[in-house]
């Protein structure tokens, strides 16, 4: 690695950062950071093995370096339960929760690895790696051809990001700072509604053509060509998004720090793990992601029925928030410090890269192993999908903010869970669906 480098010392050993540095850090890093706690290596450094004290000191860092670690003990227990064949259900409870401190431990570690790379290629990792539980779960779901649970899933999180979160937060952070107005930075919040629109007209096209068209059986093809067409250009947009966010305007997506910073708030002056370290260490976690997001998929089923909770509920609503519920936390704690800025970055960061990346990365997975899926994903979830973003719009509209506009995201999520709870959808809607175009077209056929 280049000496010239600001992060790297001409011993290859790394500095500490700067105070550009810092602020190039992104909102997903500063959110997941209020979540961690610092490690006591007392103990380890008395270990007489370099090996040893180096492996404890990584396990301590990583394993224990969060404050919800005890959380950690859901993973065996899933493999346990997976293993001895124990009720399908409590497989599916013990891996959503062991997901949850995984996924703040994968953004950990892209921060680590970027005090090597330089911001630069740590935001382009952070973007690809920042919504890794979804992705997963949406790849393993659409090997086994559960197309529903994929739509289901992403609109979820897109929903309890920009309902949820950022309701919760503006909520919150509106009732502990009442002496004071609440101001964030509009240009932020202005491009990311801008690409959520987007993807809206992509999601509101192919449902639009649908009932524009004769017959299902006429327009079941081109919806499909569509979405793919649509896909393909959300990816384009997407990368031409990361080269605005990353390169040529970057300063509207700096994550600000105040000088006065709190002393609760962990900031990173150089990092704990070694590279090499790091990137063994994020293999490994997405492994494991993998793993359990493989029992997630192959247990909801039953789990709904044994809850009697419709897999579409537990899909939108509790994937989502129990997946996510680390970055969620970090985000609400920042808006209680009054610091917005960050809060919009999570919540907002995260729906565009949802919405404009994996959707449309899903649709083209699905193209390459066979698998029909596309970007209706049907009126009631568009609807709702539709209304969010400009209400979300709506309230961002003029940088200030208040707990008023966070009740009211807040309690659109409500009612909006309420009613995916009472619809009850059924998984194999698509299957029925696609049973009622095939005998249209025999009926056509037939006269």
């Amino acid at each position: 690695m280049a000496s010239t480098e600001p992060w790297v010392m001409e011993n290859g050993n790394v500095k500490g950062l700067g105070k550009e540095m810092r602020h190039g850090r992104t909102a997903h890093n500063m959110s997941s950071s209020s979540l961690r706690k610092k490690s006591d290596l007392t103990l380890v450094s008395k270990v007489p093995f370099g090996v040893a004290r180096k492996l404890l000191a990584n396990l301590q860092e990583v394993i224990l370096g969060t404050k919800l670690s005890p959380l950690f003990l859901a993973i065996p227990l899933a493999i346990v339960a997976q293993s001895y064949g124990f009720g399908r259900p409590w497989i599916f409870a013990l891996s959503l929760l062991g997901l949850t401190p995984l996924a703040e431990r994968v953004s950990f570690l892209t921060e680590q690895i970027a005090f090597y790379t330089g911001p630069t290629v740590g935001g382009l990792l952070n973007a690809t790696c920042g919504n890794a539980t979804e992705l997963i779960i949406a790849i393993l779901a659409l090997s086994q051809h559960k197309v529903e649970v994929v739509k289901y899933s992403l609109l979820g999180s897109i929903l309890s990001n920009i309902l949820l979160v950022l309701g919760t937060s503006l909520f919150c952070g509106g009732l502990a700072n009442l002496a004071r107005e609440q101001k964030f930075d509009r240009k932020q919040a202005d491009v990311n509604s801008l690409l959520l629109l987007l993807a809206l007209l992509c999601h509101m096209l192919p449902l639009l053509f649908r009932y524009a068209g004769n017959s299902a059986a006429v327009t079941a093809n081109p919806i499909l060509q569509m979405s793919r067409v649509s896909s393909i250009v959300m990816l384009i947009v997407y990368f031409a998004f990361l080269v605005f966010q990353l390169w040529t305007h970057r300063q509207l997506f700096e994550a600000q720090e105040e000088e006065d910073q709190d002393d609760d708030l962990i900031s990173e002056e150089a990092p704990v793990i070694g590279f090499w370290s790091g990137f063994v260490w994020l293999v490994g976690m997405t492994a494991v992601i993998a793993l359990l997001s493989e029992y997630v998929v192959g247990t909801i089923e039953a789990a709904s029925e044994s809850w009697g909770i419709s897999v579409s509920f537990i899909s939108i609503i509790l994937l989502p928030i129990v997946g996510n519920a680390a970055e969620h936390a970090g985000a609400i704690i920042f808006a209680f410090k009054n610091k917005l800025d960050i809060t919009l970055g999570v919540a907002l960061g995260s729906a565009v890269q949802i919405a404009m990346f994996v959707v449309p990365l899903c649709v083209i997975v699905a193209w390459i192993i066979g698998v029909k899926m596309d970007l209706d994903f049907n009126l009631l979830e568009t609807g709702c999908l539709a209304l969010s973003i400009i209400v979300t719009a709506f309230t961002l509209q003029d940088g200030t903010s208040h707990y008023m506009k966070g009740l009211v995201l807040l309690l659109c999520y409500i009612i909006i869970g309420a009613g995916f709870f009472v619809a009850k959808t059924p998984l194999n809607q698509a299957n029925i669906v696609n049973l009622g175009v095939k005998s249209s077209t025999e009926g056509i056929f037939r006269a």
